[in-house]
């Protein structure tokens, strides 16, 4: 069992996965650090502040703190565009450059019986 477990953790996919994990809670502060200090202040031009945390609505004594929410909102979707556009279109791009030109694949199997079945047919009849 410990010998399947060794052989399980050793596996590259594992190894892989993990470094994945780490490289991405790494870049985490990286992504956090681009949309709270420079993305953010972007945002509060128009708005004089850089959140809406300060967005309440009471009702019976309830205070129901929805800028938090907008907050929360708005930083996720600077956070998806920050990472698309930083991470996402450079790796297209990179990928795209660095494609291996599609060779022609020939015809189909399908095709290759046809034609045999139709060279049968010639010569024998």
């Amino acid at each position: 069992m410990i010998r399947e477990f060794k052989e399980f953790v050793a596996k590259g996919n594992v190894i892989m996965l993990a470094v994945g994990f780490i490289m991405g809670v790494a870049f985490q502060g990286v992504v956090v650090s681009l949309v709270d200090n420079v993305i953010m202040p972007i945002v509060s031009i128009p708005f004089g502040q850089p959140n809406f945390d300060t967005l309440t609505w009471t009702v019976n004594g309830a205070v129901i703190m929805y800028g938090a929410f907008i907050t929360a909102a708005v930083a996720f979707l600077l956070t998806a565009l920050a990472v698309f556009l930083f991470i996402v279109k450079p790796y297209n791009a990179y990928q795209a450059r660095n494609a291996a030109p599609e060779e022609d694949a020939g015809p189909s199997e399908v095709e290759l019986l046809t034609q045999i079945r139709d060279s049968l047919v010639v010569r024998g009849g």
